[in-house]
């Protein structure tokens, strides 16, 4: 609990790189049942497309509601065509006609952009996808294979559309969703996703400390760790893995292990993968300093969620500096007594202090409540001091 993920989450933010968290206790050596380590990165390559997608649609977004404005002023006024009436001689005013079409679309489209038309109900066209059921006997799982049968057998039937009724303003969500698909390029797509992975994707693999086996000679379910190692090794060292995009490397991609080795250390680790991270990095244990700034200073910190979250029942809740700072030390001796989590000892100390707050509230509908550090000291010292309660309740 002390930001090593979110550590990996802002470089990877701040590079714009494709960046993936994985649990190593997730995955078993091939055989038994769990992930095959070869996943991580095709799940890499399914996010780094996702996000090139979504990059790219966002370049084309106005154009693409242009185009969708024009689905919807179909729908409801639609194009039609002129030609001359068989019964008269002269031909129809085609001229007259056209520019009264165009003065009632133009109309349309003011309205449509004033959200007049938003309730309007109309019925659009959308393509169904319907896969085939089809099922594979391989002694390999689907992941292992790497290929979306169901995207290759939709490819060759042929796409149902379905008909169905929707009001203006969701229309033109679905339009705008359609059309900025269709502008961007799915091959360069892939390509660039690809290129990125392979240069500039992160793998974070987390909790590497629970397959780090301390008995060697122990049996049972813990047999599985060290071959685990063995196989995350050669895609750390850098191999192919084959993907439903083509062959990726993994020579360039950035790994990341992490783990709180409470009860192992790096040593019981294999010594080829100790080799293959060579940078290490300790972070300190939280302060009571730090978990005062964490409470207060982040955009989406504790304190300003509760705060936000009382205001949604017509409460107002403060908080003074002293029953912060008494939050925070409640949170440091917890964690030095029972086992030390981190920042997560502050979700379960807020959660404690404030439960039956949060519980009289929708009845008493009381205006204000201001916390302060004898209502903290008040609702959490008998639970400090009985260290057998404090490991159950906080």
């Amino acid at each position: 609990g002390v930001g090593k993920t979110e550590i990996a989450r802002r470089l990877a933010d701040i590079d714009g790189s494709p960046f993936i968290k994985v649990e190593a206790s997730k995955y078993t050596e091939v055989g038994y049942v769990g992930r095959d380590v070869e996943s991580m990165v095709r799940d890499l390559c399914d996010l780094a497309v996702n996000m090139i997608k979504h990059e790219q649609q966002s370049q084309v977004k106005e154009k693409a509601a242009v185009l969708a404005e024009e689905r919807v002023l179909d729908l409801l006024l639609p194009p039609r065509g002129f030609k001359k009436d068989e019964e008269e001689s002269e031909p129809v005013a085609e001229d007259e006609l056209t520019q009264k079409y165009n003065r009632t679309r133009e109309k349309l489209r003011e309205q449509l952009r004033e959200g007049k038309l938003d309730q309007r109900m109309v019925e659009i066209q959308t393509q169904g996808e319907k896969f085939p059921v089809v099922e594979i006997f391989s002694p390999m799982g689907m992941e292992e294979l790497g290929i979306n049968f169901q995207e290759m057998f939709s490819g060759m039937m042929p796409k149902k559309g379905k008909k169905r009724k929707a009001n203006v303003k969701d229309a033109l969500k679905i339009f705008q969703q359609t059309e900025a698909e269709k502008l961007i390029d799915m091959d360069a797509v892939i390509s660039e996703a690809k290129d990125r992975v392979e240069n500039s994707g992160i793998i974070f693999v987390d909790e590497i400390d629970k397959i780090a086996g301390e008995d060697k000679s122990k049996s049972g379910p813990d047999v599985s760790r060290e071959g685990v190692q063995r196989d995350i090794l050669p895609i750390v060292e850098g191999s192919n893995i084959m993907t439903k995009y083509g062959m990726v490397r993994t020579d360039h991609v950035l790994f990341i292990a992490a783990g709180a080795f409470h009860t192992s250390k790096p040593s019981d680790l294999i010594p080829e993968l100790q080799g293959r991270f060579p940078i290490r990095v300790e972070l300190d244990s939280l302060t009571t300093e730090d978990f005062i700034r964490i409470l207060t200073e982040p955009e989406n910190a504790l304190i300003k969620q509760y705060t936000t979250l009382m205001e949604t029942e017509g409460v107002e809740l403060s908080f003074t500096k002293t029953a912060i700072t008494r939050i925070a030390e409640v949170a440091s001796i917890v964690n030095e007594r029972a086992e030390n989590i981190g920042a997560r000892r502050l979700h379960t100390v807020m959660t404690t202090l404030l439960e039956d707050i949060m519980y009289n509230v929708p009845d008493e509908k009381s205006g204000r409540i201001r916390v302060t550090k004898d209502l903290v000291d008040k609702r959490l010292s008998d639970i400090i001091e009985d260290e057998d309660l404090s490991r159950y309740i906080l």
